[in-house]
């Protein structure tokens, strides 16, 4: 049931996307009005929920990220203005989708990291056109306000699926001495992109090869900039509403 009501909204949003601009700007308009950033990060810490509930199980996590994939969608196509982005975010989120559901129904590892590797690409992307968003006037909304915590958010999951993936295709890639009879969970791998991202330096999962080690650093890079580039923005507004 689950899966069947995944596929009617992809199919719903898919023909809703599809039709000309002039149809759904109107719609668009009336979903800024919502807050589609507040949306989102209310979406993302339900997720946070649900996967502390079902992360044991690998066919409830692969649904889970195949429900996420829509959200992402939905806020990329609210915020973005142009229709060739579209196109762009629904080649990520329907192989996301298609993956997930199949590695959910057939159990399968390398499904589950395909689909993993797709979704973080996506989140990434979604970050992005978050980014683009709150840079793209001179004014601070508020709903780019909520973009700021939501954008942090997408970040996290980002790292926390190449993290997954990393430790799929190259086993031994995380270890930690207090988990050591059972496989990484993706909370475990979430709150590990999170301690990364904030440079809090806590934690008990280590990476010890070389391209966890690299997916930490750049982590830690991303978290850094992340923040330099808010501070910056505020103080250059700051700056400017004092000159005018």
């Amino acid at each position: 049931m689950i899966i069947e009501n995944n596929l009617f909204l992809l199919f719903f949003g898919y023909n809703f996307c599809m039709r000309t601009h002039h149809d759904f700007s109107p719609v668009k308009r009336r979903l800024l009005r919502f807050h589609p950033s507040a949306f989102l990060l209310v979406a993302q810490l339900i997720m946070l929920i649900l996967y502390a509930i079902f992360d044991g199980s690998h066919s409830q996590r692969a649904l889970i990220s195949a429900f996420s994939a829509g959200i992402l969608v939905l806020v990329v196509w609210v915020v973005s203005a142009s229709s060739s982005i579209a196109w762009l975010t629904w080649g990520l989120a329907v192989p996301t989708f298609v993956l997930s559901v199949l590695s959910a129904i057939f159990t399968n590892t390398i499904l589950f990291a395909l689909s993993s590797l797709i979704e973080a690409v996506l989140y990434f992307y979604t970050a992005g056109s978050l980014i683009a968003y709150m840079l793209g006037d001179d004014r601070v909304t508020t709903d780019e306000l909520f973009a700021l915590g939501a954008t942090f958010t997408l970040l996290a999951w980002g790292f926390a699926y190449l993290y997954m993936v990393c430790q799929i295709w190259i086993p031994n890639s995380f270890v930690s001495s207090m988990i050591i009879d059972r496989p990484f969970t993706f909370i475990e791998y979430l709150s590990l992109s999170f301690t990364n991202l904030t440079a809090t330096g806590l934690g008990d999962i280590m990476p010890i090869s070389p391209t966890g080690r690299i997916l930490v650093m750049l982590t830690q890079f991303t978290g850094v900039g992340y923040v330099a580039m808010v501070v910056s923005r505020l103080i250059s507004m700051s700056t400017q509403k004092r000159i005018a």
